[in-house]
């Protein structure tokens, strides 16, 4: 009996060790652990003393692992791995209509066209939690950081099951002031390296004018008048502001998909269920705005 409560007792300390190892600092660890970061040094530190081994090592780029953690890792990565299949295939019998859902989506996407649906699943079942995660990045649904993703992708991952609601359409959008200029500024992601092949094409001497990685921000840019930006049609469609307009330019629809998604275990979760049902005609519903069909010409 004192062996096994030693293992279960052991077993947390070493998901500190694997948070670390995977994030690379304590402080991305404590992060992803919903700690703060003395409590994770403090863990590491009590796994070491009770093994006698030291399994981290500081790096100027971060903690990285010694011989004797490398020499575990995969052990308790698939230990962690096991106890999150163990967790939603449990989950995946659970047959009431109440409990957590952790549900995930773009926050543009939330701001613009579900917060009124979503609001009206949680005023039909007050017994469900409802777990909002609009932040920036994927969550991953095999590690349990979400249950219920609506995603915008050209391909989900295999493990997960889901429906495309539909192909989006993009459309050119500018400031309603925007006239023919000698110059045409354009509005560009991030990661674009130089001028998409959409403004060599329709637009006089295009320029880069600005850079965002957010596409609530790249509509606020359009509307603020620094330059012309191809975006998705839902967002400005579903905004409407006045001052922004949908140029006459038709492009080819998109292979981007509105996908709603969950890990293949919870399918049978009778919670998981009534809120995928939900979404998915709520997300019906929508198909026109993601289609264009709504757009200000």
């Amino acid at each position: 009996m004192h062996q096994g409560f030693a293992i279960m007792h052991n077993w947390d300390d070493f998901r500190y060790f694997l948070a670390v190892a995977n994030c690379g600092s304590f402080s991305m660890a404590a992060k992803a652990l919903g700690v703060n970061h003395s409590t994770v040094s403090r863990r590491i530190q009590v796994l070491e003393e009770r093994h006698g081994v030291r399994l981290l090592d500081r790096t100027p780029t971060g903690y990285q692992m010694t011989e004797a953690g490398a020499s575990i890792y995969d052990i308790v990565q698939t230990i962690q791995d096991n106890e999150l299949k163990a967790s939603r295939v449990l989950l995946g019998q659970d047959s009431r209509l109440e409990g957590n859902i952790k549900l995930t989506m773009p926050h543009d996407l939330f701001e613009s066209c579900l917060a009124a649906p979503v609001k009206q699943f949680c005023h039909q079942h007050p017994a469900i939690e409802l777990s909002l995660l609009v932040s920036h990045g994927l969550k991953n649904l095999a590690n349990r950081e979400a249950d219920i993703a609506v995603r915008l992708t050209p391909n989900p991952p295999d493990y997960l099951v889901g429906t495309c609601i539909t192909q989006m359409q993009h459309g050119i959008y500018a400031h309603t002031s925007q006239s023919h200029l000698k110059t045409t500024p354009i509005i560009v992601w991030g990661q674009e390296p130089e001028l998409p092949e959409w403004a060599l094409t329709h637009f006089h001497k295009p320029f880069i004018a600005l850079r965002v990685d957010d596409l609530a921000s790249m509509h606020r840019a359009v509307q603020a008048g620094f330059g012309v930006a191809r975006m998705p049609c839902f967002f400005p469609d579903a905004v409407q502001a006045a001052d922004v307009k949908r140029l006459p330019i038709e492009l080819p629809r998109s292979d981007w998909g509105v996908w709603l998604l969950s890990h293949a275990d919870l399918r049978n979760t009778a919670r998981i269920q009534r809120c995928r049902q939900f979404l998915t005609t709520a997300l019906t519903d929508l198909i026109p705005t993601f289609e264009g069909k709504h757009s200000r010409y």
